[in-house]
């Protein structure tokens, strides 16, 4: 039967409860346990498909079209779980689903109220991902204390009692802060922490307590003591290096050695080898690369974070050290492309609105006349084809319809038909809805064969995750073409131009899906992988021209 490990955090919120959760996963699959792993989100959004990136961060996208929480994605990187729309849930999904009922009228007239019926579907949406898994781990966002969690942790004692406490375990991660002037640890705030979740019934079985000094022993004792927490289930989480040492580091701390021992899980030791090799490969590495960045939600770095750890996975894969310059892609309308001067290889990720735009345009144009790799990802394989068709085919005015309807050439409109993975037509207007309409989820597309694209995923079809509602005009393609824009993949239907490149140039492709969303630290991503491998090639041709001058 299925085990639960519920995971919550006090004190102060961004401790880290995605990476502690993700790392639990990877320890527990280790040991050759079958794992899941679901997120709960108290915010009242259905989903955070429609906030601001530089509020909520990156939007990760599941194989099933789910616009869901970044951490879904850490959750991916650490584990072999594939995430679906069910593995995220929100205060607004699960009242959606609630008051669509009452209208419907299956509560046969009764009294609405948040207990039962909103504890009761939240117990349901978690039981959906059990399925097939030993241990399921439900990560709930926001901090101990926050009024708007209070659903999902009263949902929590109640599964916790029907279940039995050898099937649950509540692990909580709590700040254990350092006062440099005093030189001292302090562990009141973790004490205060869980005589919060004490008053609502809930013991925490293990305290992961997050600090940026070594935690002595007897202060560990201590947390044990005022937290009524067996004393080798206090772990201490000290500041890491990198993210991927987490399996590795609570492991050394018996994380995982006590969370089996505890749900009486029957499994070998674990196997760390792999995250070990990772490790190693992060913090060794023999080459360094620049790579410029030309984004439009940097004030929050997070916005783009599948993103950035895929450049970090190439770098582990090609032990490359990777520097990212960002350079703001308004900052670059104003003050020109000398800010790119300098740049091994140009990335230009995803985006939406006319902010910025131009910046991006301009970073394209520059990689294709300088002959700098580039690669261009949704919005940036947008500015790709308008670079082209303005500079290269003489199309004046050429825009998307995004940004302008009175372009004279819209070489980028809205899709307005598609058909998904499973082989239904969807269908969009200018009216639809934003929430939940874009053309999401994993989806084919097929290499022209003998394309930079093929020789660089090694294969002909490949499968990748799509997040937008703007394409390729193909009443454009041909045009573009014959000015040297190569088509080197389409949807698998043939109708939606997925992937292109440039005839003349050493290394130069965008695509319209998220390559970012497949990336993993032991697996890596080719696209990824051979735009890094560019990178350090130019920068090699363009120090051997320096040393010849």
């Amino acid at each position: 039967m299925t085990r639960f490990i519920f995971v919550t955090g006090g004190v102060v919120s961004s401790l880290g409860k995605g990476i502690l959760t993700a790392s639990l996963a990877a320890q527990l699959e280790a040991r050759e346990l079958r794992v899941n792993v679901l997120k709960m989100d108290p915010y009242i959004n259905v989903d955070p498909g429609t906030m601001s990136p530089v509020q909520h961060g990156e939007v990760f996208v599941t194989t099933d079209g789910a616009e869901t929480d970044l951490d879904l994605g850490h959750y991916e990187r650490f584990s072999d779980a594939r995430m679906t729309r069910n593995n995220n849930i929100t205060t607004g999904s699960i009242y959606a689903e609630v008051i669509r009922r009452e209208r419907r009228g299956d509560y046969l007239g009764g009294t609405v109220q948040v207990i039962p019926h909103i504890t009761d579907e939240i117990k349901r949406r978690i039981k959906l991902v059990t399925e097939g898994v030993d241990v399921l781990i439900v990560e709930t966002g926001g901090t101990v204390g926050d009024i708007e969690s209070q659903p999902f942790l009263e949902a929590i004692r109640q599964l916790r009692m029907e279940v039995g406490r050898n099937r649950a375990l509540l692990i909580h991660l709590t700040l254990v802060p350092y006062l440099r002037t005093a030189g001292e640890i302090k562990t009141k705030p973790t004490q205060h922490s869980v005589k919060e979740l004490r008053s609502i019934g809930l013991q925490p079985d293990i305290l992961v307590c997050r600090s940026e000094a070594e935690i002595p022993q007897s202060q560990r004792n201590k947390i044990g003591l005022f937290t009524n927490v067996e004393e080798r289930a206090v772990i201490p989480l000290v500041d890491i290096d990198t993210i991927y040492q987490g399996p590795i580091e609570l492991h050394n701390q018996g994380l995982d050695e006590y969370v089996t021992e505890q749900l009486q899980l029957q499994c070998p030791k674990a196997d760390l080898s792999s995250w070990q090799r990772v490790v190693d490969a992060q913090l060794n590495p023999q080459k360094q690369l620049k790579i410029t960045f030309v984004g439009k939600y940097l004030e929050l770095l997070d916005a783009y974070k599948s993103l950035i750890e895929a450049l970090t996975h190439a770098g582990i894969h090609t032990l490359t050290k990777i520097e990212i310059q960002y350079v703001d892609a308004e900052t670059l309308e104003h003050e020109g492309v000398g800010l790119l001067e300098d740049a091994d290889a140009i990335l230009v990720p995803g985006g939406f609105g006319e902010r910025g735009f131009e910046g991006k345009i301009l970073a394209a144009g520059y990689a294709r006349q300088h002959k700098i790799p580039y690669l261009g990802i949704c919005y940036g394989m947008h500015a790709v084809v308008i670079d082209v068709a303005r500079n290269c085919a003489d199309l004046a005015g050429a825009h998307s319809t995004e940004i302008t309807l009175e372009t004279p050439h819209p070489v980028i409109g809205l899709i307005t038909e598609w058909t998904d993975d499973s082989g239904r037509v969807e269908q969009r207007d200018p009216d639809s809805d934003l929430g939940g309409t874009m053309r999401l989820g994993e989806q084919v597309c097929v290499l022209n064969q003998g394309c930079l694209a093929e020789r660089v995923y090694g294969q002909q079809m490949i499968r990748e995750r799509h997040r937008h509602r703007y394409e390729v005009n193909n009443r454009y393609v041909d045009t573009l073409v014959e000015v040297g824009l190569v088509i080197a993949g389409k949807s698998e239907d043939g109708e939606l131009v997925e992937m292109v490149e440039l005839a003349d140039h050493p290394w130069f492709i965008a695509c319209q899906f998220h390559p970012e969303f497949t990336s993993s630290p032991r697996r890596g991503h080719p696209l990824f992988t051979g735009f890094v491998q560019a990178g350090l090639a130019h920068a090699d041709a363009r120090s051997g021209l320096a040393v010849d001058a």
